[in-house]
């Protein structure tokens, strides 16, 4: 394996309400897991949370940084957002499709911020569907939800 693999996950029970992040690191010698929560937080923040913390952390190992990256999320707005709609939001001037204020327009800013600087691939995969590193973040989430 001569890249790195990663899974995200977030959640909120409640929408606003308390929520939680994690993610899991892993090439053919490490694994590294980290999750962390908010009190009154959202869903897509906690979601986009877990990829930029994770991102980061590639960004700080120079022997990571270089390689390439297979991001998982379970979430099809972390995704599409990264991978297709932020390039339009951008020429729209932080707008929607439909002329709307971006939501979380921050966390996209920092996640495209660190993204660029890395090769990273995209991919969606079905939350709570057997996957056992979606599963094993999912855990992580419920943990830390469950510490608030």
């Amino acid at each position: 394996m001569d890249s790195v693999i990663i899974y995200t996950d977030g959640g909120c029970r409640g929408n606003p309400g308390p929520g939680g992040w994690a993610y899991i690191i892993k090439t053919e010698t490490i694994e590294k897991s980290r999750s962390g929560g908010d009190t009154f937080t959202t869903n897509n923040k906690m979601e986009l949370t877990a990829v930029i913390k994770s991102l980061e952390v590639i960004l700080r190992d120079p022997e990571l940084s270089k390689k390439s990256i297979e991001l998982h999320t379970d979430s099809q707005y972390v995704k599409n957002g990264i991978s297709s709609w932020i390039n339009n939001w951008i020429r729209n001037g932080w707008k929607t499709a439909a002329k709307k204020p971006v939501k979380n327009k921050e966390l996209w800013i920092e996640l495209k911020g660190v993204s660029d600087q890395l090769d990273v691939r995209w991919k969606w995969v079905k939350g709570h569907a057997g996957d056992p590193m979606n599963e094993a973040c999912d855990t992580m989430v419920n943990e830390e939800m469950n510490r608030l």
